[in-house]
């Protein structure tokens, strides 16, 4: 096990001190006040893990240095959460918790390393009660963590969990199966960035096929480019939206046979939940007397029942119009950027230029990328650069050949 030295150290601090700007943000943009308590409990964390780096340094005879400006990631999902709401980046924020967790673990040097990366755990499964939308009603299976993390349930004894589950509303109840579930806004944003791309590339490589085969006709090449551009942001929209709608029908169907058997025998699922209570660590007891006070409204059991036996939100279902509008937009924004110089006119400066400006745009939506799946800057921007300049060299060659043989 090594000694954690100067530049890890260095390293380490930087990390807590994002971590801090990160929930101090998050905090200030959310209004809710569990939420916002939430991330003001797990910036106070990472303060203390800071200083824990602070004073590491300091014993290590180096300085301390001054606090700047966090990296481009967090900078990224601190924009995301003030335009979509700190709900939409909790999948990217946990991604980031268990890249910090992943580094801790892997420099493994003492217990005060070890109960910061249990620290970075718990603060991933705080966002699960908080996607969760109330208090966990799983029993805790560890203490709280050696840095003073109180664990989700601390302190609850089986009074305690009888009288904060009556306290909950079974609407409140009824969320806590969604923990491990996507939100649906990140995954729109994932969509937005993916439809884009697909309408950079598809579009760059039909514009070059055809200036290769027409350079000369420059409204050849602005007709095939809008053209590739409503065709397929149409494609896009009318399969988002079959594809939406079937999966809309698909749960309705489900939701509906739930309902039907919940009417038809409405002790077998209140047994059925019992059961999943008793699963979570409770004793038969509280299990059952759970249950029976959610199945006292009808609807907020059908809610949790859909949530617990089908793993589908019912508030998430999505719409399909809006699906499809999302995928036209993205699609389009992408694939006018090559055709946007051939406006102007034609010839080999003007699709040089269209290729440059769509190479800029594609080393953009790959940097985009990286900071959703936290993977190198460059090495995504280059990689959606080299794919898409690929495309349009193939597409351009293959254009150029037939120009030829068809003026021949």
């Amino acid at each position: 096990m090594a000694p954690i030295d100067i530049a890890t150290s260095l390293d380490n601090l930087k990390l807590e001190r994002d971590a801090i700007v990160l929930y101090e943000a998050l905090a200030s943009i959310d209004r809710d006040a569990q939420r916002r308590s939430a991330f003001e409990r797990i910036a106070g964390n990472e303060r203390r893990h800071a200083d824990i780096w602070a004073t590491k340094l300091t014993d290590l005879g180096a300085q301390v240095p001054p606090a700047g400006s966090p990296r481009a990631r967090v900078r990224f999902i601190i924009l995301l959460a003030r335009v979509f709401g700190t709900r939409a980046v909790a999948d990217l924020v946990k991604a980031l918790e268990g890249d910090e967790e992943e580094l801790y673990d892997a420099q493994g040097a003492g217990p005060e390393v070890a109960a910061i990366a249990a620290d970075e755990r718990q603060h991933a499964a705080i966002w699960d009660q908080l996607a969760a939308n109330s208090t966990p009603l799983t029993r805790p299976t560890h203490p709280a963590s050696s840095a003073g993390t109180p664990g989700p349930a601390a302190g609850r004894g089986r009074d305690g969990v009888a009288a904060a589950n009556a306290a909950s509303s079974a609407a409140e109840i009824g969320q806590t199966e969604g923990w491990h579930r996507t939100s649906g806004r990140s995954g729109t944003l994932r969509a937005v960035i993916f439809g884009v791309s697909d309408g950079l590339v598809s579009n760059l490589s039909l514009v070059m096929g055809v200036a290769g085969a027409a350079a000369d006709s420059p409204r050849f090449i602005l007709l095939a480019g809008i053209a590739g551009l409503l065709a397929g942001a149409f494609s896009m929209a009318a399969g988002e939206y079959i594809s939406m709608q079937s999966q809309r029908e698909l749960f309705e169907r489900q939701i509906a046979l739930e309902r039907a058997e919940m009417e038809a025998m409405p002790e077998e699922e209140e047994a059925e939940l019992a059961a999943s209570y008793r699963a979570k660590g409770f004793t038969a007891d509280e299990a059952a007397t759970i249950a029976h006070r959610i199945f006292q409204d009808p609807k907020a059991a059908l809610d949790l029942l859909v949530r617990e036996e089908l793993g589908l939100d019912p508030d998430e279902l999505g719409s399909p119009w809006g699906a499809a509008a999302g995928s036209f937009a993205a699609f389009a924004v992408g694939a006018v950027i090559p055709v946007i110089p051939f406006l102007f006119g034609g010839g080999f400066a003007l699709t040089a230029l269209s290729l440059g400006l769509s190479l800029v745009a594609l080393f953009a939506v790959g940097a985009g990328v990286s900071l959703l799946t936290g993977r190198g800057l460059l090495f995504s921007g280059f990689r959606q650069l080299g794919l898409g300049l690929a495309a349009a060299v193939v597409t351009y060659a293959i254009g150029s050949i037939i120009g030829v043989s068809t003026a021949g």
